[in-house]
């Protein structure tokens, strides 16, 4: 089968930048939750990109050659992107509104890049030997749930990073983990959200395909893929910055 295996992990954080911007645009143009097909549809595609990001960062636990400082390069991204995030949100009132829950709210209060990174930690905790309790591996990843659960995709992110890192090696069980959070995320979503917008959150399926044609290399240019790494850290916030920009001169 591994002549379908055709993209390398350059060209698929691709799609997933380019799925989350038509996403992030359509939450910019249609607030709140429309039912009109174009912003429906523009969100859809955007259910591509946690997926793809959080197989890949489970990746980057397996392929880093430091783990210590790929985790604190994820956590200064997510701080980073906070700010970014929140700006960008139609919820954005002042500077007040950087500080989480401030405003009374709960969810949402910061961006989905505080539970990849926190995600990141919690395989490294299944995956340590220096672990031998269940009781504490429980009690840790619950924790990290926790901590992760006010953000964009909640602490699901964090499990799937999890789960999909866990499970290397075998695709059918790292995509039947990841539905399955998912599938709790939209529960969730239905009843305290939306109903509709809950239901869609279960089109990450579609991210299933275009995961399965990895090929397990990063691309075939040595400076492109350096260039790449730091072009995939930068966009998220500086995109997300523009959007907020153009959301008060409108």
């Amino acid at each position: 089968m591994s002549k379908y295996k055709v993209l390398d992990s350059n060209a698929i954080k691709i799609i997933a930048i380019v799925a989350m911007t038509i996403d992030h645009i359509a939450w910019a143009v249609f607030p709140g939750y429309p039912k009109e097909v174009l912003p429906m549809v523009m969100h859809i595609v955007g259910r591509l990109t946690c997926p793809i990001m959080c197989y890949f960062i489970a990746e980057g636990y397996h392929y880093t050659r430091d783990i210590n400082k790929y985790t604190l390069r994820l956590f200064l991204f997510a701080i980073v992107s906070h700010f970014a995030y929140i700006f960008a949100s139609t919820d954005y009132v002042d500077v007040k509104s950087f500080i989480p829950f401030y405003y009374g709210n709960v969810l949402n209060q910061t961006s989905v890049m505080w539970s990849l990174a926190w995600g990141l930690v919690m395989l490294r905790v299944v995956m340590s030997e220096k672990i031998q309790s269940n009781l504490l591996n429980v009690g840790l990843v619950v924790l990290i749930c926790l901590v992760s659960f006010p953000s964009d995709w909640s602490c699901v992110a964090a499990l799937c990073i999890m789960a999909i890192g866990a499970n290397r090696g075998n695709f059918k069980a790292q995509m039947s983990w990841m539905i399955l959070y998912v599938a709790i995320y939209s529960l969730v979503y239905f009843f305290a959200l939306d109903k509709v917008y809950g239901l869609m959150q279960m089109a990450v399926v579609l991210s299933i395909p275009v995961i399965y044609l990895y090929n397990g290399k990063r691309g075939k240019n040595p400076k492109m893929n350096k260039f790449m790494k730091w072009f995939f850290y930068l966009y998220y916030p500086v995109h997300l910055l523009i959007i907020g920009v153009l959301r008060i001169l409108n």
